[in-house]
């Protein structure tokens, strides 16, 4: 069985060592029927890690052709701004290599289980390779991660098939050594276990089994719910004027790049309509809700990353401001100007 663990400039350190370490265990017991390589997406080099820096050499270049296993770890860096040392700008940059390419081909193949620690399935769903996938990341990005169209699940391993994710910083050894018992049975994985003095966390979670049951609210909480809602219905504004309407030119400064995208809105029976253009892309709104001078809505974008992002705009005369948000990243400010004379889709 060939393990090709993969790294990037700034990867996490742990997130990848521990899996090798489990897996050089792991090959102990099993003679030559294990080989661990660490590899990166440009070939064998130094690979500045997110931990001071720290170098370690890869020994080749990914190949989804040997089959086996191919692992990504998450990356370590600042949790919070908008710099080029953040943990998204990291995944951003390792996104845009050829590591997406070749992470993509990896997951077609049937021969081949691709495995990731902590944000390591953050950045192959930027990438768009977990759309519709059972997944799990860091609990500091669960809300980004199902913005890229992943389905998030809070476990400490999530078995998709031919994905296999684990979250937190050390779920490394406790996605190795599930991987070992899934791969090459029990027997190994126990005497693994029992060298590392470690046993697994939590639950592997599967989508298999009975489904939940959730248990009805009580009566008297249905009732608030209900009352709550209709009060928050009755509070949008009906659209009786075009404040809104036209084609504006805006700009987006989000946390991993800046994107141009041209908005078109129009009111009609008293209702909000509008789609984004980006580059050759076009998406219609989903569910805009107007308040005052103040409007809303999801948008599906995929540059410069994939992400359903959450607007929030106001508008002053033919200026629009506002915010665009995506699960835990920051708030990406957008700026923008009605084209003079547009007023239509």
């Amino acid at each position: 069985m060939h393990i090709q663990i993969v790294l990037f400039d700034g990867f996490d350190l742990l997130d990848a060592i521990a899996p090798y370490e489990v897996f050089c265990a792991a090959q102990m017991y099993t003679g030559e029927d294990l080989h661990v390589e660490l590899v990166t997406a440009e070939g064998a080099r130094l690979v500045s890690s997110g931990i001071g820096g720290l170098q370690i050499p890869a020994s080749g270049r990914i190949d989804p052709e040997k089959g086996g296993l191919i692992l990504v770890p998450g990356a370590s860096g600042e949790v919070a701004g908008e710099g080029e040392h953040t943990v998204p700008s990291i995944l951003r940059r390792a996104m845009e290599t050829k590591l997406t390419p070749l992470m993509k081909e990896a997951m077609q193949r049937s021969d081949l289980t691709v495995a990731t620690v902590c944000g390591g399935s953050l950045l192959l769903a930027m990438g768009g390779l977990l759309e519709g996938r059972h997944a799990v990341t860091n609990h500091l990005g669960m809300d980004v991660l199902g913005a890229t169209g992943a389905i998030p699940i809070t476990a400490r391993i999530v078995d998709d098939g031919n994905l296999v994710t684990g979250g937190g910083v050390t779920s490394g050894l406790d996605v190795a050594i599930y991987l070992v018992e899934r791969e090459l049975g029990p027997r190994i994985a126990l005497e693994v276990e029992s060298l590392f003095e470690f046993e697994r966390r939590g639950t592997v979670w599967r989508d298999q089994g009975l489904p939940v049951v959730q248990q009805a609210p009580a009566a008297a909480d249905s009732a608030v719910g209900h009352e709550s809602y209709n009060q928050h219905q009755g509070s949008k504004d009906t659209p009786t004027d075009n404040l809104f309407d036209g084609e504006w030119k805006a700009a987006i400064s989000t946390p991993v790049g800046k994107m141009s995208v041209m908005l078109n809105i129009q009111t009609r029976d008293g209702h909000i309509y509008g789609e984004a253009r980006q580059g050759s892309e076009v998406a219609a709104f989903k569910d805009p809700i107007r308040r005052g001078n103040q409007l809303t809505w999801s948008q599906r974008v995929t540059k410069p990353m994939r992400l359903n992002l959450k607007f929030e705009v106001m508008v002053e005369g033919n200026s629009m401001t506002g915010v665009a948000k995506a699960g835990v990243l920051p708030a990406s400010r957008l700026v923008g100007e009605r084209l003079v004379g547009s007023n239509k889709l």
